[in-house]
């Protein structure tokens, strides 16, 4: 559905539901939730009371994201525990935090995490601190908890009107077009153990550990779509199955996706294909992170003013629950949230922390999650799978929150629908935003398609929005050089966000926060083993 598109509908809903006209079937109840965006858009205003009380740590931490737990993560590893973490919303978790109903917790957000790559060494200390990751965690294959792999069907891809198992289309697909699958499948597998002169991955995760040969990273320059046409990649299920890749992992499509992050996507983990997932999505992991920051994670706090000095940096801070501001003084400071809102909130920010941030792009998503009687049916081809994906859809399809029980138990379930709004720019589509009838509706009726008894199933549809849910790795973004002056920090202050590594992904972020503790630690004199 277009803007256009989109627009007209809400108006006619809006009009036909105040006419009473009946052709407009009712909708179920829910609610509409997201971002915290009148606190948020108040930066815009300065409009804070003064600050009335002091507080002093050794670190503070702004942004309770994957990033920012990472680094209290890594700090309260190393015996650190004088830090505060300062986070806006109600509580830490960012675009992993979950929703609960009578029938299951479900996502808000991010909902797998890949088996993770040796490189990504922080993430598997995790998933084994965690108990998920079993026996040596530098393994070429460790093990992993079954209760968090996902089950059998993982996924299945609904095309012309019938669900076939995985997401390669190969409905009706021509021999010629599939031999473009086997090449680009193969070319796919030999980067995986491509290695430098120095023995760096072509691509790797982190991307930080990634080649720097000119070859790979020329890619940058260039979009995916573009890409493949120069290789002779012409097959329409290749460039859809590219197409949804980036939407589902960067929030923009194909044409639109630098080359390099593109083909990061399908070549930096190990092909083994197989996720770990919960009900809640990554809940789960952002809770296990949080731990180490009980009872130093001041919650509805909203940083508005940072000045750096010499021995020290202040942070201003608006408690809204209190309508009162603190000011925390801080030997180092860890900046743990979105880059974008560094002009708004450094009384000086660096010149060239503005230069990197001209030009960033984020995309905005809509997360709904629809309370069913039952499981939706399958009428022809693959059973119900945890990740049902439709072709020909703006949307990314849905996942099924009961998926991972560990035996199947008919009756009431969650699924959680999800939609990048990639087709305009992204200040656009924000303002699609607004309003929960017209996003119902476009749910029930992409859901229809498939699954045409749905409004008859449904008993709840909640929206949950993320106006700025993932930094888009554009073409020229990564590799050009403007990231540098946030992956060095500059004196007490570290960066800690994904944004710093132009991806959007769980390792990105966990990277960026253990990367940023560790040097933090270092100006402390505090010693550690490193995690990196």
């Amino acid at each position: 559905m277009r803007r256009r598109e989109f627009l007209a509908a809400a108006s006619a809903t809006a009009t036909l539901a105040a006419c009473g006209a009946k052709a407009v079937p009712s909708l179920p109840p829910g609610t509409l939730s997201g971002a915290n965006e009148a606190l948020g858009h108040r930066l815009r205003q300065h409009d804070f009371p003064a600050p009335t009380e002091t507080r002093r740590t050794s670190v503070a931490i702004v942004g309770g994201g994957i990033g920012g737990l990472s680094a209290a993560w890594k700090l309260a590893r190393a015996g650190c525990d004088d830090f505060l973490l300062l986070e806006m919303e109600h509580e830490a978790g960012g675009n992993s935090r979950t929703g609960q109903n009578a029938i299951s917790a479900h996502p808000l957000g991010a909902h797998y995490l890949p088996l993770p790559p040796r490189e990504a060494r922080a993430t598997r200390q995790l998933l084994a601190e965690l108990g998920v990751l079993q026996g040596d965690a530098d393994a070429a294959r460790p093990s992993y908890d079954e209760r968090y792999l996902c089950h059998a069907p993982q996924e299945r891809l609904y095309t012309n009107g019938y669900w076939q198992e995985g997401l390669w289309p190969t409905l009706g697909v021509p021999p010629a077009e599939r031999a473009q699958y086997v090449r680009f499948q193969d070319f796919v597998a030999e980067l995986r153990q491509r290695r430098d002169s120095t023995g760096r991955r072509a691509f790797a995760l982190p991307l930080a550990l990634s080649s720097r040969d000119p070859k790979w990273l020329a890619l940058d320059r260039i979009n995916l779509r573009d890409w493949l046409l120069r290789e002779g990649y012409t097959a329409p299920g290749l460039h859809w199955l590219a197409d949804y890749a980036c939407r589902d992992d960067y929030g923009t499509a194909a044409a639109q996706t630098s080359a390099w992050a593109g083909l990061h996507y399908f070549a930096c983990r190990d092909g083994e294909g197989q996720v770990l997932t919960a009900p809640e999505g990554n809940a789960w992991l952002a809770r296990g992170l949080a731990r180490a920051a009980t009872g130093r994670v001041q919650s509805n706090a909203l940083v508005f003013r940072v000045e750096q000095g010499r021995q020290e940096s202040i942070c201003d801070v608006y408690l809204a629950a209190e309508n009162r501001s603190i000011r925390v003084v801080c030997r180092e400071l860890i900046w743990a949230a979105p880059l974008f809102l560094i002009p708004h909130v450094f009384a000086a920010p660096r010149p060239e922390w503005l230069a990197s941030i001209k030009g960033a792009e984020y995309a905005p998503w809509v997360v709904a999650n629809l309370t069913l009687a039952e499981a939706p049916q399958t009428r022809a081809g693959h059973p119900l799978a945890w990740d049902n994906v439709l072709h020909d859809s703006p949307a990314l399809g849905y996942v099924v929150a009961t998926h991972q029980q560990l035996r199947y138990a008919p009756g009431p379930t969650v699924i959680t629908w999800y939609r990048a709004l990639h087709e305009e720019a992204a200040s656009r589509q924000r303002r699609l935003l607004m309003g929960r009838a017209a996003w119902a509706e476009e749910v029930l009726t992409d859901l229809s398609r498939p699954h045409p008894e749905i409004r008859q199933l449904i008993t709840r549809l909640d929206i949950h929005r993320h106006a700025h849910a993932m930094i888009r790795p554009l073409p020229g973004r990564l590799w050009s050089g403007s990231r540098k002056p946030f992956e060095t920090g500059n004196g007490g202050i570290q960066f800690a966000h994904a944004d710093v590594s132009g991806l959007s992904l769980f390792e990105e972020a966990n990277f960026r926060g253990v990367r940023a503790a560790e040097r933090t630690l270092d100006r402390l004199g505090v010693s550690y083993a490193s995690s990196l």
